[in-house]
């Protein structure tokens, strides 16, 4: 889909097994379970996002869940991702963690499911193995009806190499840490050898963005904020950019970037900030 095609928050990307996923996601990362999940959710879905994006590391799936259920929005109209979290690799703790979050959820179904992390500390001996027993697991849940579509979140090439020595089903999305600070050309490209949809979790950079010099320069030119300058960015890249906001305020603006394009010329701009914001250190991230 074209660039200027993106319409509206419905608009959608067609993933590799036909699934279609609502082109800008809602994302919960950091965002508490109770009334600030569950309020903030209910603020998304009234400024019109229809895709929905939790985790069980998240701790907020039952206040995402009960904002679904009160919205009252047609559930065959949403999109609801969530993740596996590094304690449930293996066959059977992923049977169960599925299970667990579509109660959280109050769900019958979950649109896409994705394994969070491909080599947590705890398992750097064994990561291929028990990823493909995750991978196995969430298969036969797609089989069952449990689920629709299978993916992974922060895998590189050699995970996701890996992972296809043994996939029956091909993931269809790899969730990434995607901005103007960090393309991570090595990831995207291996996402696109596979035709994987690169999703991009934190697109302002954590915040850090926010307040860059450049950003602000680039958002002058079109009237709209660092926010939706970063938004649009990420949607010109092909990504699927996941923003967060508790107040109902930046939500709604964050869903108003389909009136404007940015220009080849800014968006090198944009292209060059790599390293203006670093995503703070994660422990499994060491010896990716």
């Amino acid at each position: 889909m074209k660039n200027m095609e993106l319409h509206s928050l419905t608009d959608t990307y067609t993933l590799n097994n036909g699934v279609k996923i609502p082109v800008i996601g809602f994302g919960t990362w950091q965002t508490p379970n109770g009334e600030v999940a569950q309020e903030s959710v209910e603020a998304a879905l009234n400024a019109g996002y229809r895709h929905i994006d939790t985790a069980a590391a998240y701790g907020n799936e039952e206040s995402v869940g009960e904002a679904i259920k009160k919205s009252g929005i047609n559930r065959h109209e949403l999109f609801v991702m969530t993740k596996l979290w590094d304690a449930d690799h293996g066959y059977d703790k992923t049977k169960k963690a599925i299970d667990t979050s579509l109660e959280k959820l109050g769900l019958d179904y979950l649109d896409l499911y994705l394994i969070h992390w491909p080599n947590p500390a705890a398992m750097r001996n064994n990561w291929a193995e028990l990823n493909a027993e995750s991978w196995q697991a969430m298969e036969e849940a797609v089989k069952a009806g449990k689920i629709r579509a299978i993916g992974v979140s922060n895998f590189r090439k050699h995970h996701l190499d890996e992972l296809m020595k043994t996939a029956e089903i091909k993931p269809v999305v790899n969730q990434s840490y995607l901005n103007p600070s960090d393309l991570q050309p090595e990831v995207t490209a291996a996402s696109k050898e596979y035709d994987l949809l690169n999703e991009a979790y934190s697109p302002l950079g954590t915040g850090g963005l926010l307040g860059n010099e450049t950003v602000g320069e680039v958002a002058a030119n079109y009237g709209k904020s660092p926010a939706q300058v970063l938004i649009r960015w990420s949607l010109q890249h092909g990504f699927l950019p996941l923003p967060k906001s508790v107040h109902p305020k930046y939500i709604a603006a964050n869903a108003d970037v389909f009136d404007f394009e940015i220009s080849p010329e800014d968006m090198k701009k944009l292209d060059g900030l790599r390293g203006a914001s670093k995503l703070a250190n994660d422990p499994d991230k060491v010896d990716f």
